[in-house]
């Protein structure tokens, strides 16, 4: 019985937080994002989520050695907060890790959240494509009475890509995991879009706000099982892409940097290479996010 649990709670992945009080003009999207050495893309992922209408961003620099930190302050200004998260954090005698992406989101909503109605958790991969509407934020206007909600990954591999091509992410990544639901290994899985002032636990793919209840992005509510299940996907109002490898050259730079946490090192390649091959096995075309771009009139 003990060594079960110690095998379950060794990366300490789960954190319970007191929610924030709402200011009294709370409004508006803010964006968490953890950073380390993103110099290459950061820059599109930014004018990206900027154009959006994301209000605020609130960076956790994991200690990067080069210009990710200022290309973020030249794109976003005033709606960027910098907080330095170079660490490494574990329970004495056990040695049990503390998940330091989970550790800065439950930072960035105890601290930052009661300024605004929503916030969101992604990667320097992940972008939030409004699918009718021109921001994030209008994308979810019709979700008042939902206090989260998940967002299913559509997961893009390489798409041929053997090094990294000129002109971006959003124009060269085209081809995802046909079946975003689908329950190959590491293909289906959620971010979430929440409100800061009724998050009760955070981890890295289930924010809970009270209960075991969720939302898609139509408004239709489900227990965080029955998220599973492919009646309740919807990418109608709000898509989160996930470009999961870029160009193989910047995929293998990914499996040379590890996983967040040490103690799966040893597995870290093998479980993204089997992701990978799940995500190209079957894919379709999706041009979601330069469909967003021309009808904001951005070439």
């Amino acid at each position: 019985m003990l060594s079960s649990l110690m095998g379950r709670v060794w990366k300490l992945g789960r954190i319970g937080i007191r929610a924030p009080q709402p200011e009294p003009d709370r409004k508006g999207v803010a964006i968490v994002l953890i950073v380390r050495n993103e110099e290459r893309h950061i820059r599109e992922w930014a004018e990206f989520h900027a154009l959006a209408g994301a209000r605020g961003f609130f960076v956790y620099d994991d200690g990067s050695s080069d210009r990710t930190v200022p290309i973020l302050r030249d794109v976003l200004g005033g709606r960027l907060t910098v907080v330095p998260w170079r660490q490494r954090l574990s329970v004495p005698g056990p040695g049990w890790e503390i998940h330091n992406q989970v550790l800065a989101y439950a930072h960035a909503a105890s601290n930052f959240g009661g300024a605004f109605r929503w916030m969101s958790f992604i990667d320097a991969d992940e972008f939030l494509v409004p699918k009718r509407e021109a921001t994030i934020e209008a994308a979810l206007a019709h979700l008042e009475d939902c206090a989260n909600v998940s967002l299913p990954w559509h997961m893009f591999g390489r798409c041929g890509h053997h090094v990294p091509p000129e002109g971006g992410i959003l124009r060269n990544y085209l081809r995802r995991a046909a079946d975003p639901m689908s329950e190959a290994r590491g293909v289906r899985a959620f971010k979430m879009v929440v409100d800061p002032c009724r998050l009760t636990v955070v981890r890295v793919h289930a924010m809970e706000t009270g209960d075991d209840r969720t939302c898609n992005d139509r408004g239709e509510a489900a227990s965080f099982r029955e998220r599973e299940r492919p009646a309740f996907y919807s990418a109608d109002h709000l898509q989160l892409n996930h470009y999961y490898s870029r160009s193989e050259e910047e995929l293998a730079a990914k499996i040379g940097r590890g996983p967040n946490l040490a103690g799966k090192a040893s597995a870290y390649e093998r479980k993204v290479r089997r992701t990978l091959a799940n995500i190209e096995a079957e894919t379709v075309e999706d041009r979601a996010a330069l469909d967003y771009l021309a009808r904001m009139g951005v070439a």
